[in-house]
């Protein structure tokens, strides 16, 4: 259920699941299959929202070269979102992008409603799913990065400069109550930030500790990653017997879990780690850069892809993207084309010609896990 973070002090008065309108901005070509606003996007935008319990009313998407650096949409279709946010009774609107603290107060005040955007979406759910100390921390680290450039003040009496007989009659250019009030929160998030960063560290390295004791014991190490709701978690069950949560949802995975698997002489150690998504907020991959890690130490990584996808290439681009950003773009990869048995023969025909080397199976049927064990052995002993 999206919280107050998302849905603003007003939270607990909205209905039990709050309302949203979409807005997007489409390049003008159309050539763009997975960017902000493509048919693609503003579709995993929906089940994002719907992911952080949202209803979604409608959408508006607009055809420009790029976003208004005002408004982020054109002066007349901010009159249109204004009148479909009021004609659906809208709690919110949603961009299909990241928006700038200006577009944000510029478009609340003429919609009339609380404006976010995608990454701000993305940082809720992850605050929902997250459930040990770990995954919270970086969590909040990651809401408070992308906090703090976007605290404004409440209305004309957080943002007025004191003058003459104000601030004790200091004089001109001294600042008012509300002003220092905005100080105030500054530095309390920034002081948040310092004991959180004190927390991760630690954690870190624990995990760091972990790590080590596992090289010194020589077992190799598997990381299973790719773009969330892809099987992950149904995967790593399948393979070890583990009890991973698994749900229909994204980002039901935040923190890793690890287990081992022996296949006679041969131990090794298997992670399930957080998926990705396309335009994953810069923030959280700070935030999980430490959690990230466990792909790059890797002897191998298992990039589960869902095959079902319509957009299951695009996804595999996305995934290697973001691998890359992490420095783990030079780790094995074996890609395994899961949920074969719900994907279109031909969808895992046309994959398996663009990935001769992947492996297709079904978690939930079993089918080709055998296959698989048997490979991940051999990648695993000649690592």
């Amino acid at each position: 259920m999206a919280g107050s973070w998302l849905l603003g002090p007003d939270a607990g008065s909205l209905g039990e699941r709050p309302t949203a309108v979409l807005v997007a901005v489409r390049g003008e070509d159309g050539t763009a299959d997975s960017g902000p606003g493509s048919e693609t996007s503003l579709a995993e935008l929906r089940r994002l929202a719907d992911t952080d319990g949202l209803s979604i009313a409608d959408a508006l998407v607009q055809s420009r070269p790029r976003p208004d650096p005002a408004t982020f949409v054109g002066s007349g279709k901010v009159d249109e979102l204004a009148a479909l946010a009021e004609r659906s009774h809208a709690d919110l609107v949603i961009a299909d992008g990241e928006l700038t603290p200006g577009q944000v107060r510029n478009l609340e005040e003429r919609v009339g409603v609380r404006v976010v955007d995608r990454t701000a979406l993305i940082l809720d759910i992850f605050a929902e799913h997250a459930r040990t100390s770990d995954g919270r921390v970086q969590v909040e680290l990651a809401q408070i990065a992308y906090q703090l450039p976007r605290l404004r003040g409440d209305g004309r009496s957080m943002s007025r400069v004191g003058g003459g007989r104000m601030a004790g009659g200091a004089g001109m250019g001294v600042r008012g109550p509300g002003e220092m009030r905005l100080e105030t929160q500054r530095r309390t998030l920034r002081e948040r930030a310092t004991r959180l960063r004190r927390n991760a560290s630690e954690l870190a390295r624990r995990r760091e500790r972990t790590r080590n004791r596992r090289a010194r014991n020589q077992v190799p190490s598997v990381s299973i990653t790719g773009y969330t709701n892809a099987g992950k978690s149904a995967l790593l069950n399948r393979l070890t017997g583990a009890d991973a949560q698994v749900r229909d949802v994204l980002f039901a995975t935040l923190d890793p879990t690890v287990r081992r698997i022996s296949t006679g002489d041969l131990t090794y150690t298997i992670t399930d780690t957080v998926g990705f998504v396309r335009h994953l907020p810069h923030q959280l991959v700070d935030a999980f850069r430490s959690t990230l890690d466990e792909v790059s130490r890797s002897d191998l990584a298992l990039h589960v892809v869902d095959a079902c996808a319509p957009d299951a290439l695009g996804q595999i681009t996305t995934v290697h993207g973001v691998l890359h950003e992490i420095g783990a773009g030079d780790v094995p990869e074996l890609l395994v084309l899961n949920k074969i048995d719900v994907a279109p023969s031909e969808w895992v025909d046309a994959l398996c010609r663009a990935h001769p080397h992947a492996i297709p199976v079904s978690a939930r049927t079993g089918a080709g896990i055998d296959h698989l064990r048997d490979e991940l052995a051999q990648r695993v002993r000649h690592s």
